[in-house]
């Protein structure tokens, strides 16, 4: 037979280890350096944006699809990406599309030393700039893989790190109804959602995509345009938010 003052003990017990592992986990999510997945707005503007890393059969088709619907966006590409493709490069930029940085060779950022990043970033930088003119601001980490470090050393450049936290799936050859159906659903103001521009169908998702966000009353914005101005915080989901309030 159970011993009711012993059983009530060991509840006890088990409640206030299982506070302090919670307390724990929040200390950490809140310690912890992170990216901007989206923004705190009023107003329902959110941020389209497409990893270039491989492949460019399509970046026509979405600079045309993009330009259709009067949506800017924001594409990171990778150094070797911009060196096997300055055409499409400079067809963004003149687009109306930002151009920023997704690193030189596409590694695993938190794998690799301080000077290793910031060579991956500054070659990058370098890039971009040779053709566009315009040096990028903003940085999305390969595989949305990150530490404190990595942060750190984006923000020591005067960078800023960009997540998402609108995930297409493109990438896994999801059907374009798949596609739209995903980001219609997980859209809110100050989304920043995440596509790629190689994508089997991404260009067929798109305009259904583009059509429901206006239908919606949302709209597309470059990523720099998305962030808050003056002093910010990101609390412990990502979202970036006024420094104060």
């Amino acid at each position: 037979m159970l011993n009711p003052k012993k059983t009530t003990i060991s509840a006890l017990v088990f409640a206030l280890l299982a506070a302090l592992t919670l307390l724990g986990v929040r200390a950490m999510a809140a310690g912890r350096k992170l990216p901007v997945y989206c923004v705190g707005r009023d107003d329902r503007k959110v941020a389209l944006t497409f990893d270039a890393a491989w492949g460019n059969e399509d970046t026509a088709d979405l600079i045309r699809i993009l330009g259709e619907h009067k949506a800017p966006a924001t594409f990171f590409v990778v150094n070797q990406w911009v060196e096997k493709y300055p055409e499409s490069v400079l067809q963004l930029h003149e687009a109306g599309h930002d151009v920023m940085n997704h690193s030189t060779t596409h590694p695993h950022c938190s794998k690799i030393s301080r000077d290793a990043l910031i060579r991956e970033l500054e070659t990058c930088n370098d890039g971009v700039e040779a053709v566009t003119g315009v040096r990028p601001s903003l940085f999305r980490p390969p595989f949305g893989d990150y530490n404190d470090t990595v942060i750190e050393t984006v923000t020591s450049l005067g960078m800023t790190a960009i997540q998402w936290d609108v995930d297409s799936l493109d990438w896994k050859d999801l059907s374009a109804a798949e596609i739209t159906k995903r980001v219609t659903e997980r859209v809110k103001p100050g989304s920043i959602i995440l596509f790629h521009n190689a994508a089997k169908h991404t260009p067929e998702a798109l305009p259904a995509i583009l059509d429901w966000l206006e239908k919606n009353d949302y709209e597309p914005v470059l990523v720099r345009d998305l962030l808050l101005e003056g002093e910010t915080r990101i609390d412990v989901t990502g979202r970036q938010w006024p420094a104060e309030g």
